[in-house]
């Protein structure tokens, strides 16, 4: 790989990790093996003598603040105390706090802790028509949570709106740099860049629709395990859409056929524990478009990574083909 986490640097991340396992009570000989490169870089440390494992998450610089990391926790402490969801415990170290930290390239780095949560990631087969009725009450259990919870003073996470995400200070990048997009591809998606843009200022960011979420509950963030459906992974959690949770489940396979009846199950499943607006319904699949549009910017941004990697180019002009359809039906 090329680019920030290639793999001689990942390795010296792995041996770096090796030094820090001792603050969460492992053996400092402990096998540390990498698990996922992706915003962060998530390793797998399981000790020699008892067999214990942990998952270690080194944090990518420039990313999240250390009072971000810290609200991260504190929403999961929150949700595990209340029973919302199955989702890892976040490991303290010796000294009873929750960050620790590595030099690497000239960065300090944050690192974090969770046990480690058995299970595999949902497969796009059968089942997952019904996984995603289950998704969708875990989401409206983990919805109805933020609405009531009284968040504590300090409590910092990014927000994810328009400007954010396709506008003037994009978290991920500027989708214009999207691999392998051309003058004509551009045109189509400046336009629904547009209509987006409009759509949202309209649709707006009132309590009712907008406030703390997940952000990224796609497959990869799923585990299953009998009938345990757990959710990992609350890196990107913060300030959006409700319904840009859905958005966000069907990330890379938005073009499928089968997304509209995951649509149908998740709303569902959605419904049975909290109300969902037909007007909400209605949009879902502007935010599926909106989180394909910045994933495409995400894909450019982080070219280093094995996901961006497999998807590369085809995947923008996926995205172009997306947003024709998209603005087939909304120019109409």
């Amino acid at each position: 790989m090329a680019g920030l986490y290639e793999d001689g640097f990942v390795e010296q991340l792995r041996q770096g990790l090796c030094g820090l396992t001792r603050d969460w009570g492992l053996a400092s000989d402990c096998n540390v093996t990498t698990l996922n490169i992706s915003e962060n870089a998530t390793f797998k440390a399981v000790d020699r003598s008892t067999g214990k494992p942990i998952i270690l998450r080194v944090h990518r610089p420039g990313y999240h603040a250390r009072d971000e990391i810290e609200s991260e926790l504190e929403w999961i402490h929150d949700l595990r105390r209340e029973d919302i969801v199955a989702t890892p415990k976040p490991l303290p170290r010796k000294d009873g706090s929750y960050i620790g930290s590595m030099f690497a390239a000239g960065d300090d780095r944050h690192v974090v802790a969770f046990e480690f949560m058995s299970g595999s990631e949902p497969a796009q087969g059968d089942g997952i028509v019904a996984g995603f009725r289950e998704l969708g009450a875990i989401s409206a259990r983990l919805h109805r949570h933020a609405r009531a919870w009284r968040r504590p003073s300090a409590f910092r996470r990014k927000t994810w709106n328009y400007e954010t995400m396709l506008g003037a200070t994009p978290l991920w990048g500027d989708w214009r740099d999207a691999l392998g997009l051309d003058a004509s591809g551009k045109a189509v998606l400046e336009r629904t860049s547009r209509e987006l843009q409009t759509f949202l200022a309209e649709f707006g960011e009132g309590p009712e629709r907008f406030g703390l979420i997940h952000a990224d509950l796609r497959l990869a963030n799923l585990l299953v395990d009998g009938n345990r459906l757990g959710v990992i992974d609350f890196d990107d959690c913060g300030f959006s859409w409700f319904v840009y949770d859905f958005a966000s489940a069907v990330s890379f396979f938005e073009h499928e056929p089968i997304v509209a009846e995951l649509q149908d199950s998740w709303v569902d499943g959605y419904r049975s524990v909290a109300p969902l607006s037909d007007a909400d319904v209605a949009a879902i699949p502007t935010f599926v478009m909106l989180r394909r549009f910045l994933l495409t910017a995400w894909v450019a941004s982080h070219a280093e990574t094995p996901t961006a990697q497999s998807l590369g180019a085809p995947f923008t002009r996926g995205t172009v083909e997306l947003a024709e359809a998209f603005l087939s039906k909304t120019e109409q």
